[in-house]
């Protein structure tokens, strides 16, 4: 069994690596113009600033209390996620996590996908660990996930008849009426996106592609989302996590 699962392991990165080689990743960032560049670099006036004091703030008022400060208590854990939840077996995003701790410990209703409140707090979050590598571990429990995250990826959907990879594996160096086709690597969830003048989320964006190939979106926490989330964050395991970031 021990020797199967370090197969199945070793053929999975070498599908990875038929894809983008790691030598060759590149964050999105990279792409955008030295103007854009300088709004997510910008931490005092960015367009990212003021919803990360809003996030502050739901922290300081309902999170503090289990988790003291978030620059000790969160370091590192945004770049962990999906994970596997331990009681339900089941994998979890950080929205998914955070809405746990809002209903089971703090007695309130979960938070809407997409809220405003949601999408602060996970960008307050996730700012604690700017800056560290990506985990994206697999191993036996991960690995079933990531799998059907990889297949989704992969899938060709919609009237489009488009896949994941067309876009960001094959044609990443080209252009798309007139806007580079990045890698898709997730690393800086939720961003700032100038097209939305707002936050939103990985599960927002994915959305957003899955209508643009004309193809039915997975809903907003579902098993499917989650799965390719995690899938799309052990492809970028080891790139720097840049939450919040900025697109255009």
């Amino acid at each position: 069994m021990r020797f199967a699962f370090l197969l199945s392991l070793a053929l999975a990165q070498g599908v990875f690596v038929a894809g983008i080689p790691l030598a060759e990743r590149r964050s999105g960032y990279e792409f955008m113009s030295t103007q854009t560049r300088a709004l997510q670099d910008d931490d005092v006036t960015g367009p990212a600033a003021h919803p990360l004091l809003d996030g502050e703030k739901l922290w300081k008022d309902g999170c503090a209390g289990c988790h003291g400060d978030a620059a000790a208590s969160m370091k590192g854990v945004a770049a962990r996620y999906p994970a596997v939840d331990a009681a339900s077996g089941a994998p979890q995003n950080l929205e998914s996590r955070i809405n746990a701790c809002v209903t089971t410990k703090m007695k309130k209703p979960a938070l809407a996908f997409e809220s405003r409140e949601l999408l602060e707090l996970t960008a307050y979050v996730g700012r604690q660990s700017r800056g560290m590598p990506i985990a994206g571990v697999m191993d036996w429990k991960t690995k079933p996930f990531i799998d059907a995250g990889e297949a989704a990826y992969h899938r060709r959907q919609g009237q489009l008849n488009f896949s994941c990879a067309q876009c960001h594996d094959e044609h990443w160096d080209r252009k798309l009426a007139g806007t580079p086709i990045t890698q898709g690597h997730a690393t800086g969830y939720p961003v700032y996106r100038l097209e939305w003048q707002n936050l939103g989320s990985l599960e927002r964006r994915i959305r957003n592609c899955m209508t643009g190939v004309r193809a039915e979106p997975y809903p907003f926490g579902s098993r499917e989302m989650v799965e390719l989330e995690m899938y799309l964050m052990w492809r970028a395991r080891g790139m720097k996590l840049e939450t919040p970031a900025v697109r255009p």
